[in-house]
């Protein structure tokens, strides 16, 4: 498989940059797809193309002149809270820039195995583990347009033969998440009262929701294997399997400050609907691949807090 150029779409990102650093060791060539400049420090960690996955004909010709080995699919929409206000361009980034992909490999003759990296939005709330047989039931547009996005991907595999592997990935957090996401929101408000940059007050949102976290470099560890070893047309959870309050996130984080730290409910933090639960059973991917968790969640909280001291404003 390592005969031809890796291709991540939405590389810049998050999770595209642990991947990337990842796939440096093990491909010689990695190329990355963002539709806007990227960081000085990213520049050496792929060969970058400015793409935009949600115009069809950039696509089409970047697919077919380049005739990648491998694609995993990162571009699109990533926020729950914000596709409500932003229904329209969150269908459009994770749908329509998924068929995008799928159709230009086809009409390229381009011969990829495909990672589509989805998630457990498309669940039903449950406060046990949901295996990859739970009952759908999608509560966002985001969940909605992931939840189309993986349909898409399996119709892909099954009548066009793209040889195509779906993820629903839970919850995961690590150094570098935006701090729109609430543990990363957490840590970058504790950071910045103990530099004095702000009050003492740790403004949050709803602490009783169930969610199983897991830490970014143990996700993208979940990628390669499932690029390597997964089942064409197949979705598999990647999850933790340990269900946590977000109250536990903020105690564990609080904890960790320098100086003490009052805690207020923001009534503008509160989502209207939120998922009161999604915890996720990933035993089809540990026993396909013998993938586990390798960070526990207080190193994984550690290491957050970490990033936002060096990186906290005013530094």
């Amino acid at each position: 498989m390592n005969d031809g150029p890796v291709l991540v779409t939405g590389a810049s990102g998050f999770v595209g940059r642990y991947l990337l650093e990842q796939l440096r060791t093990t491909h010689s060539e990695v190329v990355g797809w963002s539709r806007s400049p990227v960081a000085a420090e990213l520049a050496g960690a792929a060969a970058w193309q400015r793409v935009d996955v949600t115009k069809r004909e950039q696509v089409r010709s970047a697919l077919r002149d380049l005739q990648p080995r491998q694609v995993y699919h990162f571009a699109g929409a990533t926020h729950v809270g914000r596709s409500w206000t932003m229904p329209a361009e969150t269908l459009e980034a994770n749908v329509l820039a998924t068929h995008h992909l799928l159709d230009g490999l086809g009409r390229a003759g381009v011969r990829a195995r495909v990672l589509i990296s989805g998630s457990a939005t498309v669940y039903a709330p449950s406060t046990v583990p949901l295996a990859e047989t739970a009952p759908l039931a999608p509560d966002s547009p985001y969940g909605l347009s992931k939840l189309a996005q993986e349909m898409l991907s399996v119709r892909a595999a099954a009548e066009d033969g793209i040889d195509v592997v779906v993820t629903r990935s839970f919850n995961h957090t690590g150094p570098g998440q935006p701090p729109s996401f609430v543990a990363p929101s957490f840590a970058r408000q504790i950071a910045r009262i103990e530099r004095g940059l702000q009050e003492p007050v740790l403004k949050v949102g709803n602490l009783d929701a169930l969610r199983d976290l897991t830490d970014v470099r143990d996700v993208v560890r979940a990628y390669t294997a499932l690029m390597t070893s997964g089942t064409t047309g197949e979705i598999y959870n990647v999850a933790s399997g340990i269900g946590r309050p977000i109250r536990a996130i903020l105690d564990t984080l609080v904890a960790a400050a320098t100086v003490p730290v009052r805690v207020e409910v923001d009534p503008d933090r509160v989502r209207t609907i939120d998922t009161s639960a999604l915890i996720g059973d990933a035993s089809k991917l540990r026993t396909l691949t013998g993938w586990t968790p390798l960070i526990a969640f207080e190193r994984m909280m550690s290491d957050l807090l970490t990033y936002w001291r060096a990186n906290s404003p005013g530094k």
